[in-house]
């Protein structure tokens, strides 16, 4: 029954994907007066092909390859450890490292191969770089303003990391920034950059006058807020991240042999939109922060 099942799987997605090739094919060659009825048959004769394709392939692959076991899915708020020279050690660590080294590398190339040919006239990669740092230049100074070259470099620094993760969990491996160490750490940073410019701007004393006002009485309140604010980034980070990790690993699992192109244009949205989105979300709120403990 099981084998029947499956030839018989085999021979309906050939078939669609036979009729929707020639269908297609007999469209693009009609004429019709009505336009809205030719597209609804393009659009249909697409759709044709397209599940075709999709069942003809998932069928053989399984006979290429056999049927993937169920797997019991299960989710860890901690990343997965591993032993390297006999150490254990986080795979969030690992992963970072990697990220770390190949944004260094890149820096060093354009460091030693663009920078040195650059012309007053920008060209090629000089109009990329210029566009991006002139970009994080004005995002910076338009929510905080001139607060010295450092923060620009850190805000776009930490844009191309989140970019970095991104582009690794891609590879199916889990982002740092799923991690809560990580966005702890993250926040951390941040926490840190916005006392430091708030002293830097008013003073020690202004910035304690700071949280006490409008009255004295709000100044154990401001503290507690203060304090909160580096776990309200990390946890609001790390949930969003993971959570579209969790809904991609819901999806594998559900589609199980089946997921073949679908999970692909899926993770366009958890995988690249989703978190840019975070990376937005989060320069943004760190150059908040900085704006009210500078005003």
């Amino acid at each position: 029954m099981d084998l029947l099942l499956k030839y018989g799987l085999l021979a309906l997605g050939l078939a669609l994907t036979i009729v929707g090739w020639f269908w297609r094919r007999s469209v693009k060659q009609k004429s019709e007066d009505d336009p809205k009825a030719l597209k609804k048959q393009k659009t249909w004769s697409s759709i044709v092909l397209v599940v075709g394709l999709w069942c003809l392939t998932e069928e053989i692959l399984k006979l290429l390859f056999g049927t993937k076991e169920a797997e019991v899915f299960s989710v860890s708020i901690w990343a997965p450890r591993m032993e390297i020279g006999g150490v254990t050690i986080s795979s969030t660590v690992v992963i970072t490292w990697v990220v770390m080294a190949i944004l260094i590398l890149i820096a060093v190339l354009l460091r030693i191969f663009v920078i040195p040919k650059m012309t007053d006239k920008p060209h090629g990669i000089q109009t990329v770089l210029e566009l991006g740092i002139e970009y994080a230049c004005k995002f910076t100074k338009s929510n905080v303003g001139d607060l010295g070259a450092g923060l620009p470099a850190y805000i776009a620094t930490i844009a191309l990391f989140m970019v970095g993760c991104a582009a690794v969990e891609l590879m199916g491996v889990r982002a740092p920034t799923s991690d809560i160490t990580m966005t702890f750490a993250m926040a951390l940073i941040t926490f840190i950059l916005i006392n430091y410019y708030g002293i830097k701007k008013k003073g020690v004393a202004g910035r304690i006058k700071t949280l006490a006002e409008p009255t004295p009485v709000v100044f154990p309140i401001e503290v507690v807020s203060q304090l909160a604010v580096p776990v309200s980034l990390a946890c609001r980070l790390f949930g969003n991240m993971l959570g579209g990790m969790i809904v991609m690993d819901l999806l594998y699992m559900a589609m199980g042999n089946a997921a073949i192109g679908i999970p692909s244009v899926v993770g366009l949205y958890f995988n690249v939109f989703h978190p840019l989105i975070q990376t937005y979300i989060f320069m943004t709120l760190t150059l908040t922060f900085i704006r009210e403990a500078t005003e």
